[in-house]
C-alpha cells in the first residue's frame, strides 16, 4: 500500500443575492452569497473532497448529504473538522493542502492570510503548509461573467 496519497477536490456554487459569502471559513463582506445547503463554502468543500479522495473514502456528500436538515446552513469549518478526524481514524495524517479559488468578485487576494489561518485551524496544520491562490475566468462561462465562484484542492495524506 502506498505510503504517500494525493487527492483533487473540485466544487462550484452560483453566486446569489442575500446570503453570507464564506470563502475558506471566511466571511466577506458582500451582499451576496453562495447558494447552497450549508454555508457554500465551495473552497472548504473542495479542500474536504481532496482529502476524502486521498484516502479513497467517498465524496463529501456521502457524509454530510443535502437532503439531511443537520447540515443546513452548517459552517463547513465543522465539517473539514469532521473529515480529517475521519482521514485520521483510516490511520492517515494530512500532510499539506493546495488549492485554487477561481472568481471574478470579490477580490480574494486581500483575505488569503486569514483564509490559510481558518483551515489550518480546522485541519491541524500550518499556514504554511496550505497553498492557496485565486484568480478569475477570465470573462469565459459562469465563472467568467461573475454568477458562480469555483475552488480546486489537492491534498497529500501519509498513511501512517
Amino acid at each position: 500500500m502506498a505510503r504517500f496519497r494525493i487527492g483533487h477536490g473540485y466544487d462550484i456554487h452560483r453566486i446569489v443575492p442575500g446570503r453570507p459569502l464564506v470563502l475558506g471559513g471566511v466571511k466577506f463582506d458582500t451582499d451576496y452569497g453562495l447558494d447552497g445547503h450549508s454555508d457554500a463554502d465551495c473552497l472548504t468543500h473542495a479542500i474536504c473532497d481532496a482529502i476524502l479522495g486521498a484516502a479513497a473514502l467517498p465524496d463529501i456528500g456521502h457524509f454530510f448529504p443535502n437532503t439531511d436538515p443537520a447540515f443546513k446552513n452548517i459552517d463547513s469549518q465543522v465539517l473539514l473538522q469532521r473529515v480529517c478526524t475521519e482521514v485520521a481514524n483510516q490511520g492517515y495524517t494530512l500532510l499539506n493542502i493546495d488549492a485554487s479559488v477561481i472568481a471574478e468578485r470579490p477580490k480574494i487576494y486581500p483575505r488569503l492570510a486569514d483564509m490559510k489561518a481558518a483551515l489550518a485551524k480546522s485541519t491541524g496544520l500550518f499556514p504554511d503548509e496550505i497553498g492557496l491562490k485565486a484568480t478569475t475566468n477570465e470573462g469565459v462561462g459562469d465563472l467568467g461573467k461573475g454568477i458562480a465562484i469555483a475552488a480546486h484542492a489537492v491534498a497529500l495524506l501519509l498513511r501512517s
